[in-house]
């Protein structure tokens, strides 16, 4: 797991220093056009946060986002919503995330089938969450956000090209999904080719993958030296210090309660309530997310808990990781540091915080479990 997670923000670190983030944020603003503004900024959003760790992603595309509010002077909150709903719902449903891939490593989940299903989810959910709740945002007021302006890159180095920027930054998802796809349908191949397209689906080795590419063509192809590549990868490392923590005490707590046995105990009297497996799971997380605001330390403590009963209710593991991950979005608060970025960076008052922000995280969790129970259905 710490391989994925470092890997995942030394790439995310490279595509926000190159410029690629905002060379993707503009091309999606293109396409789009102001009339349908909101989809280009929502696609912004998903694009640039499956590599982009949270707090960096919102760090970066704020700007972004008040740049395009003083250019076509529309309401901030109407366009920034879509955005960080898409960023938002990467952070708990997709790897190479930290808690969708902690996740699948205690639920002995399958890594691009995960991925797959999560895509399946996060889609209609942003749509939901973004753009249409978005709708009724219009007529909130930010304070003097005038001071916030595009983040702009190094004139020393030059700009990587549109292609470049989005095949770097989604190379990570395309390898994973081709790679699930072939193994779960290419039963004629021989067992030698298999066996290859088995070690090049390995998450770690998907990653390592799209590293290597990414410091040649967001790196070494735009005029860095390797130091200077290196110095960005070894300021993503810091960043993600504490997660690492995060995501080893949850290690422990498991180990924990494996040994004692509280984890027998618990899934016998999980298995006794009558409530499904995935909501349980995704109430659990919900529940802790109220109490201790942050979103992976929810997901990796519910999880912690809900894995004896994957085994004995024989859920499949692929969508808990999903459940758990939209229960670990639902409330957010003043104990959440997400919270308190978006009131600030738009000058809100709490009021209007929680009509807007805390209200889009319960749209985007409620949408996740209800799309995890529908993906059940079809996969039984």
């Amino acid at each position: 797991m710490a391989l994925i997670i470092i890997f995942g923000a030394m790439l995310g670190k490279l595509i926000a220093e190159s410029g690629a983030a905002n060379k993707i944020a503009d091309v999606m603003l293109n396409a789009f056009g102001t009339n349908k503004i909101q989809w280009g900024m929502m696609l912004t959003g998903f694009i640039v946060g499956i590599p982009l760790f949270y707090d960096i992603g919102f760090v970066i595309l704020v700007p972004i986002i008040f740049s395009i509010v003083n250019k076509y002077k529309l309401p901030a909150v109407y366009i920034g919503i879509p955005m960080l709903a898409a960023l938002s719902v990467a952070h708990g449903f997709l790897p190479p995330h930290p808690s969708p891939v902690a996740l699948v490593s205690m639920f002995k989940a399958n890594m691009g089938i995960t991925l797959i299903l999560g895509l399946a989810v996060a889609i209609p959910v942003i749509i939901i969450a973004g753009p249409v709740f978005s709708k009724t945002l219009k007529n909130i007021k930010t304070g003097d956000v005038a001071v916030f302006t595009a983040k702009t890159t190094d004139n020393q180095f030059s700009k990587p090209g549109k292609i470049n920027s989005l095949i770097t930054a989604l190379l990570p998802v395309l390898l994973l999904i081709i790679t699930t796809i072939i193994l779960q349908f290419g039963t004629n191949l021989s067992e030698k080719v298999m066996k290859i397209i088995q070690f090049f689906s390995s998450p770690n080795i998907v990653m390592l993958i799209a590293i290597c590419f990414a410091t040649y063509t967001l790196g070494i192809r735009q005029g860095r030296s390797m130091k200077q590549i290196m110095d960005i990868y070894v300021q993503a490392c810091k960043d993600i210090a504490m997660i690492i923590l995060i995501v080893a005490g949850s290690g422990i707590f498991k180990v924990v309660m494996e040994k004692s046995g509280v984890s027998v105990i618990l899934a016998d009297s999980m298995e006794s309530l009558p409530i499904h497996p995935l909501i349980l799971g995704w109430f659990m997380a919900s529940m802790i997310r109220a109490m201790v605001g942050s979103a992976t330390v929810a997901a990796l403590t519910a999880g912690s808990v809900m894995m004896p009963l994957i085994a004995v209710s024989g859920i499949n593991p692929n969508l808990m990781v999903l459940a758990v991950g939209a229960g670990s979005l639902m409330y957010s608060h003043v104990n959440d540091s997400g919270f308190w970025l978006f009131k600030e960076y738009f000058n809100l008052n709490m009021k209007d915080t929680f009509k807007s922000w805390s209200l889009m995280q319960m749209i985007v969790s409620v949408a996740g479990i209800a799309g995890v129970l529908v993906l059940n259905m079809i996969i039984k």
